[in-house]
């Protein structure tokens, strides 16, 4: 098992070995990013289409998203909500952001793509299976592993290259602190989570150090234990995303560190500009670090609960 966490790890270290100077390339690298995702997304609908009793596999499948989201929003809200009441650090009033989504739905639409793609996997493999049959699924499954392995390369490159130095986080305590709090209490809540859904609690573990990185999480657990997993996966770390965007307008004036920390590792990205738009300039370099550190944190230890 170890032998497969240092071949799944070694591409991320070597991206992140990988220095960019040129706008270009990084633009490049952002690009085949957001491709791999939506391709390794793709097969992993496909994956599913090919489960036996599909229905009742889909239904197994929300039972457990819902049931880990449940719990992981419970912690995470009572350990952010205490952490909110100990600080002094409040959110302030910001000018309406460039380029920050004007509506709920426009911050969502990114999340709701990628929900679509796995949807269309499921379609295009429902279809195929009745002539394609396993051969297609097993084909499927190495395309994707081979993806997989490409993709760790260019996030490594993506968190070398993201500007943000050791000093920048080391320094930033209250982002620190967010995002190690949030961390916590998500694997406590995969401790809790695992008996309810009848897994050992290294693999309650790992399906809940998505911390929010939806995409990511769903591929690495996917290709470790099924399509079906994956799938949890997906949607507990896509539910966080979803409530952060309704939660964050609601409390980011009470309550800074918890709408900044609720939204995990996309408070570097995708709800970053929600928090920038609700809470003011002064929340961005709390959120960037938080969802950094949370991003740099997510895949390693994925990948060493599923090696145990």
């Amino acid at each position: 098992m170890l032998a497969g966490l240092l071949i799944v790890l070694l591409p991320l270290v070597l991206g992140y070995l990988v220095p960019l100077r040129s706008a270009t390339l990084l633009a490049w690298v952002n690009r085949a990013v957001n491709l791999s995702v939506y391709l390794i997304l793709f097969f992993m609908g496909l994956g599913l289409a090919g489960l036996d009793q599909l229905t009742a596999q889909l239904s197994r499948l929300g039972g457990q998203a819902l049931l880990l989201f449940v719990i992981t929003a419970v912690l995470n809200l009572a350990a952010l909500g205490l952490l909110s009441r100990r600080l002094t650090f409040t959110a302030g009033h910001s000018p309406v952001v460039e380029n920050a989504p004007t509506s709920k739905l426009a911050a969502m639409r990114g999340s709701l793509l990628l929900v679509a793609v796995v949807a269309l996997g499921v379609g295009m493999g429902l279809i195929a299976k009745p002539w394609a049959g396993a051969v297609l699924f097993d084909a499927a499954d190495t395309i994707a592993e081979w993806i997989l392995y490409a993709l760790l390369a260019l996030i490594g490159c993506q968190l070398r290259n993201s500007g943000m130095a050791l000093r920048q986080i080391l320094l930033n305590r209250l982002g620190l602190v967010i995002a190690l709090t949030l961390a916590a209490s998500s694997l406590l809540a995969g401790l809790v989570a695992a008996p309810f859904m009848g897994l050992p609690w290294n693999e309650g573990l790992a399906m809940a150090a998505g911390f929010g990185w939806y995409s990511l999480s769903a591929i690495l657990i996917g290709d470790q234990l099924g399509p079906l997993l994956g799938g949890v996966a997906f949607f507990n770390d896509l539910a966080r995303e979803l409530l952060a965007f309704v939660l964050i307008p609601l409390v980011i004036h009470r309550h800074a560190a918890l709408a900044i920390g609720y939204g995990g590792a996309t408070s570097m990205d995708f709800t970053l500009p929600v928090i920038q738009q609700h809470g003011g300039v002064a929340c961005v370099p709390i959120a960037v670090v938080s969802g950094f550190v949370l991003s740099l944190l997510s895949p390693p230890l994925i990948l060493f609960f599923l090696s145990l």
